[in-house]
């Protein structure tokens, strides 16, 4: 009887070992579940999934007929990358932008000037755009297109910045055919307030 109490305890000894040996290497649901977690709080946050395409309308609407708007003027907000159409105190369409990084981009209330072209490059910086309408200095800051190369190519790694960072060297950045627009409709001496 002695004996078979002994092998009663081994095998429960055993069962026991087994049991806590297993959970030491596999941690319960809870212990996932809070492993989870914290790598999730580690990882780094993705950039946002939606894709801006610089190449097409930063909206799904046709552009506003310039002609036709009571008060026009030109709503530039830094903070948010983009440059909104205004109409009085209505907002009738909003493009995606890049400002100037480091906060080059000249804060306050400006007036579409005089200047405006097809094509600029600019060798000091290695940079080019299309389509470009002077706001402030005469030529110096513009909108214009994402940038190009002197042959007029986009630059495509500058393009994707656009509506998601300052990128520029202080001028106001549109897609392709918002600053077509821009270029073809906003009118000298337009009101651009910038913050």
């Amino acid at each position: 009887m002695k004996r078979v109490l002994q092998i009663i305890a081994v095998i429960i000894a055993i069962t026991v070992l087994g049991i806590t040996a297993n959970h030491l290497m596999m941690p319960d649901t809870h212990d996932q579940a809070a492993t989870q977690m914290t790598k999730r709080a580690a990882a780094p946050k993705k950039a946002s999934p939606t894709h801006i395409n610089w190449r097409q309308p930063s909206e799904n609407k046709p552009y506003p007929k310039w002609k036709q708007l009571k008060d026009p003027w030109v709503h530039v907000s830094v903070q948010q990358q983009r440059v909104f159409i205004m109409d009085g105190r209505k907002t009738v369409y909003t493009m995606y932008a890049s400002t100037g990084v480091d906060n080059s981009t000249p804060r306050g209330t400006y007036h579409i000037q005089a200047e405006r072209g097809k094509f600029f490059y600019n060798g000091e910086s290695k940079e080019g755009a299309k389509d470009w309408v002077s706001f402030k200095d005469h030529g110096t800051y513009l909108f214009h297109t994402v940038p190009t190369d002197q042959y007029g190519h986009f630059n495509v790694k500058e393009a994707d910045m656009l509506g998601r960072t300052a990128h520029s060297h202080g001028c106001v950045r549109l897609a392709v055919p918002d600053a077509k627009w821009f270029y073809d409709n906003v009118t000298y001496g337009t009101k651009v307030v910038i913050n």
